[in-house]
Formats: structure tokens, C-alpha cells, sequence
């Protein structure tokens, strides 16, 4: 019977949920999608062709068991099917709205390679979870014994509070320290409310809070309290501060007020929708309403600034980029969502410097071509010589990626080992430092990459961390 109920990519197509019309939701930052019908959900789960090597769940960095989860979707069984995904991911319903899905699960289904169209593992997965809460599924953290150990969990984005939930579930007591004023890094304050809203992660937060974990906001490492007190206080220190330092442009009028940092434009615009008071917005200088509007990068920040921007009301909103379409690293859905919404994408360019020394007037525009493959196995970028122009802005937003910032200098700490990229060294597996007693996880090991490989480096941190305190209370009962 349960076979009869799976194997349906053949006879039923690929559904994504609902989509607002893009008139309508380019007005406002609530999630464009809207969420599945049970029946629908079942529907499209049953598309599964529950194939014997499941490259979907080899390709997702949590290797979820995406096909047991489907089938059980399939059947009915919400309570197991979602039981099943929490199992192996801290939050489902975050990675279900805002991973790649096109680059990882989906884009490596089965039956999207045989040209069937994928499974829409994403919207599922999304569904599961914002049914289990609704429904009282999510488990409650109360550990089954508190134990004395303690951790320090420096920075309350994704890495750090996949630590923390699984510490504090093991029963140790666990503090976190950020600089901002509110827990969840980016996901709070980089990804904008249309495809992350943020009571989604505040309920996580709370959950945290509520089971026990201890939240140190407005603490910056190094200036309000030094790495070393820190070390002083706990067993053990898992660094997940992310990175945050942008890279930056040169250039004619490359300071001139109007050129933004991506990192800042959009914390600006989620602060606001938290009902801050945010002085840089209500003057304008991060605020894209009826401005003409550049940006400037191809990833997937710069695809939530273009959004953003057209639903500031900008006059006009064009993204710079210096490959073309097949070869941009963002995420194509998130493309195709921002052409709908009004944005202009201008392949092949380049900037080259700026007009306007007070303020910018617009961009230098340089046209590029396509070359031979660069070490990525992209082709790369060549400038034609000749075919520059200038493209009129009021507004320019630099979303040309993230480095790492100095720790062992921020923090005046010796020992701590970084990479020739800046980026802490740390064990591949266990995610140790050449630090005793010190970890780091995501983007400040990694550089930066997505919030589900965050996910996988704080579990696994938090178990080697319960692993390491466990042998050596076993040596000092020798």
C-alpha cells in the first residue's frame, strides 16, 4: 500500500505552493509563498521515487532522510514525518524557507535529472514543521539530568544555537554571547522578512530561553568582555561569530555618501520591521524609496538587497554582475523572483568607479566578457576595452561578499590559529582549535557559505564538546 502511494512523478506534476502575485507582495516583506494544504503536501510528496541512492539526502550537508520523511508525508503521518526531519536537522522549518533547495536536495533529485521536474523537498519540509508547531510537535527542551559542565557559545547565529540546543538537550548549561541586541544573526538581522519571517526565528529563540540557555546580547568580544574571561568561566568555547567584514570597492568616488555596505542596508531594514528607531533609515542614507538603485555582487545578499530596495518603492533597481546568468552563484529561483518583482539584472558589467564626489550620482559602469574557466571551473570575466558607461544611481549597495574578521587581534588572544584567508583553523570533523577547549564552527571556519552547513558544524561541535568533557571526566575518575 505505501508503495501505491509513492511513484507518482508520472502521472502528477511538480507543484510548487502558491506564490503571491508580484504586484501584490513586492508591497510588503511578509514570505511570498504561501504554505501547502495537507492534501497537496501529500500530493507532492508522493512524487518521491524512493530510489535506492537517494542523492537528495547525499547532497543536503545534514543528510536528512528526505525519502523516509516524504513517504511518511505521503501516508499521512505528519507527527513521524516531522519527528524523522528534526531528527537530524535543529531547524527545519529555517532550512526549509531558505536553503538553496535548486542547489542542493532538489536540484540533485532523481527524477529532476530524468526530466520529470523535482520533488518540492523544500516546501515539504517547510510545511511539516510549521504544522508540528502549530500542533504542539516540537519537543520542549528539558534535559533528562543537569550536569555542572558549562559552555560559552560565542555569536546566536544559526552555528551557535544548533550548539546550543543540542548542549543544553544533553543537560549541560550553556551561554551564548553576541554582539547584537537580539539572538540569531543573520537570520534575524541579514535575510529580509520575505523569505525569512521573523517570528519564525524568534519562536526558536524563545524555545531556547525557555529550555535554559543563557543569552549575553549587546556583548561585543574583545571590548565589553575579553575572550579569555570568557575561556575562565567554561569548560569549553565554541567560536561561531560568522563573518561580517565586507569586501570593499576601489575606485574614483568610492567613499562618497550613497555607497553602502550590503550588511548594513539590510540590517537597517530589518531593524525597522522589528519597530526600531533607526536614525540611518529615517534619513534616508539606507533607504531605497524613490531612488535609483545599484547592486552590485551576485549572490544571494545581493538578491535580498535588490528585493529589499523594490519594496522600499525605489524608482528603479538594476544588479550589477560581472559573469552572466549560468554563471552567477545566487540562487536562480531567487533571480527569477526578483525579475518578476521589477528588477532590472545587467549581465557582463563591472564597476570601475563612481560619479559624484558628496554624494553618488552613478556608477562606471565596465562591460566584461566571459573567458576561459577560472579555478572554480567558472569562466571568468574579461573587461572589453572601450565599451564603458555611466549608469545613473542614488543609492549604491556593495554586496561583494564576506571575509573574516581578525579574532586573534580583536580579541588579543595568542595561540589561536587562522588560515592564509583569515578564517580560524579548526579540526575538520571534531571542529577543534589548536586551542584547548576550543571550538569554531561555521562561517568563520568555512568562509562564507550557507546557514545549513552552520547547522552541521555547531551539531557536530556540540557532540564532540560532550564527547571530549565526557573522556576526560573519565580520566579524572581514574
Amino acid at each position: 500500500m505505501a508503495t501505491q502511494r509513492m511513484l507518482k512523478f508520472v502521472t502528477v506534476s511538480k507543484e510548487m505552493p502558491e506564490k503571491r502575485v508580484a504586484s501584490v507582495r513586492a508591497q510588503d516583506f511578509a514570505e511570498i509563498y504561501r504554505e501547502f494544504a495537507a492534501a497537496k503536501a501529500a500530493e507532492q510528496a508522493a512524487r518521491c521515487s524512493q530510489c535506492g541512492v537517494p542523492y537528495c539526502q547525499t547532497h543536503c550537508p545534514l543528510h536528512n532522510n528526505i525519502p523516509d520523511w516524504l513517504r511518511l508525508t505521503a501516508e499521512g503521518r505528519l507527527q513521524e514525518a516531522y519527528e524523522l526531519s528534526q531528527e537530524t536537522n535543529t531547524f527545519p522549518e529555517i532550512c526549509g524557507r531558505i536553503c538553496p533547495q535548486d542547489r542542493l536536495c532538489e536540484g540533485n533529485c532523481v527524477i529532476e535529472q530524468s526530466g520529470h521536474g523535482t520533488v518540492t523537498i523544500g516546501a515539504v519540509e517547510k510545511y511539516l514543521t510549521d504544522t508540528a508547531w502549530d500542533n504542539g510537535w516540537v519537543r520542549a527542551i528539558r534535559p533528562a539530568a543537569e550536569r555542572a559542565e558549562s559552555v560559552g557559545i560565542i555569536g546566536a547565529g544559526p552555528g551557535g544555537l544548533a550548539a546550543a540546543d543540542v548542549l543544553r538537550r544533553a543537560g549541560l548549561q550553556v551561554t551564548v554571547y553576541d554582539r547584537h541586541d537580539r539572538a540569531g544573526g543573520l537570520l534575524t538581522y541579514g535575510i529580509p522578512g520575505f523569505k525569512l519571517e521573523k517570528d519564525v526565528v524568534m519562536q526558536r529563540i524563545a524555545q531556547l530561553e525557555k529550555g535554559g540557555v543563557e543569552f549575553v546580547l549587546n556583548c561585543s568580544v574583545g571590548e565589553d568582555l575579553a575572550f579569555d574571561a570568557i575561556r575562565g568561566r567554561h569548560d569549553a568555547v565554541i567560536i561561531a561569530t560568522g563573518v561580517y567584514r565586507s569586501r570593499d570597492l576601489s575606485g574614483p568616488n568610492a567613499q562618497a555618501s550613497g555607497i553602502v555596505r550590503a550588511i548594513d542596508y539590510l540590517t537597517a531594514s530589518n531593524r525597522k520591521s522589528f519597530g526600531d528607531e533607526v536614525p540611518e533609515f529615517d534619513s534616508g542614507e539606507m533607504n531605497a524609496e524613490g531612488k535609483r538603485v545599484v547592486v552590485i555582487g551576485g549572490g544571494d545578499t545581493a538578491m535580498d538587497c535588490v528585493r529589499t530596495a523594490i519594496r522600499q518603492g525605489a524608482q528603479s533597481v538594476k544588479c550589477l554582475y560581472r559573469r552572466d546568468r549560468a554563471n552567477m552563484p545566487g540562487s536562480q529561483r531567487e533571480v527569477a523572483n526578483a525579475e518578476e518583482e521589477g528588477v532590472e539584472f545587467v549581465w557582463l558589467t563591472a564597476p570601475r568607479g563612481f560619479v559624484g564626489e558628496a554624494a553618488v550620482e552613478g556608477v562606471i559602469v565596465q562591460r566584461m566578457r566571459l573567458g576561459q574557466p577560472d579555478v572554480s571551473g567558472r569562466q571568468s570575466s574579461e573587461l572589453i576595452a572601450g565599451a564603458d558607461y555611466t549608469e545613473p544611481a542614488d543609492l549604491v549597495i556593495k554586496a561583494l561578499g564576506f571575509e573574516p574578521e581578525d579574532l586573534p587581534r580583536l580579541w588579543g588572544v595568542e595561540g589561536l590559529e587562522v588560515t592564509r584567508w583569515g578564517t580560524v583553523r579548526a579540526d575538520f570533523t571534531s571542529h577543534a582549535t589548536s586551542l584547548p577547549g576550543v571550538y569554531a564552527v561555521g562561517d568563520i571556519v568555512r568562509g562564507a557559505s550557507l546557514v545549513v552547513w552552520a547547522i552541521r558544524d555547531g551539531r557536530e561541535a556540540a557532540a564532540a564538546v560532550l564527547a571530549d568533557l565526557a573522556g576526560a571526566a573519565a580520566v579524572a575518575a581514574e
